[in-house]
Formats: structure tokens, sequence, C-alpha cells
């Protein structure tokens, strides 16, 4: 009987510690649109180098991992154009308006992969997209 009355005040007082009253949490910072879109970008650059890895491994096939690598570079530029858009600089569009002039598609000097749009970086092989200017 003293074993079980011990046993219920100490499983008592556990579960009074752990307890957590919602006045007890700190408020919740404002959501900022930014910091979500930067999340985001985050996490699809990480499911970009994970897919590369799987490919690698051979846990992917060369039409699913083109197919994939390919949706996943569609929503990095969404969400970078809209990161670009919501930065509440105009001039940005302004000056990207001259890039058009350059042919639609870029491709790697490395690995000759080709990209829709022109990059910093090589999303295959990763080595920079200048053509030799660095």
């Amino acid at each position: 009987m003293i074993v079980l009355t011990a046993v219920v005040v100490a499983l008592g007082g556990l579960l009074y510690a752990l307890a957590v009253r919602p006045e007890d949490l700190p408020p919740a910072g404002p959501v900022s649109p930014a910091g979500a879109l930067e999340e985001k970008r985050a996490a699809i650059y990480a499911n970009l180098r994970d897919l590369q890895f799987e490919f690698r491994v051979g846990k992917l096939s060369d039409e699913d991992y083109q197919h994939s690598k390919l949706g996943l570079q569609k929503e990095l530029m969404a969400v970078s154009a809209r990161i670009a858009q919501n930065s509440g600089t105009a001039q940005a569009p302004k000056a990207a308006a001259p890039a058009p002039v350059a042919p639609p598609g870029v491709t790697c000097p490395k690995c000759a992969a080709r990209f829709p749009q022109p990059m910093k970086f090589c999303g295959e092989c990763g080595a920079p997209m200048t053509g030799g200017a660095a």
C-alpha cells in the first residue's frame, strides 16, 4: 500500500512537472512571407542534394532522376522569383530584362547539362556557369 502510494505520488509529480500550460509558452512570432519562402528554397536545395545522392548510389533510374530534378528545379525557379519579387527592389527585374537576349537555354561548360535559365553554378556538377570568367 505504501509502495503504491509512493508510485502514484511520484507519477503525479512527474506529470505536474512535465505539464505545460499555454500561458507559460512564449508568444509565437509573426510569420514572415520572406522567411517562409527562404525556408522553402532551402528545403528544395536539400531535396535536390538528396535526389542527386540517391541517383549516384543507384536508387533511381536516369529517367526518374531527370524527371524529379526538372520538377524540383522548376519549383526552385518559382520560389526564387517570388523571393526576388518580394524583396521590394523594383530595379532588379528591370536589370534582368536584357538577359533574354542570351539564348533561351544555358549549357554548363564542364558537364554540358542544359538549363532553361542562366545560373551562377551548374545544378548538375556544381561548376561555375560563367564560362571561364571566374
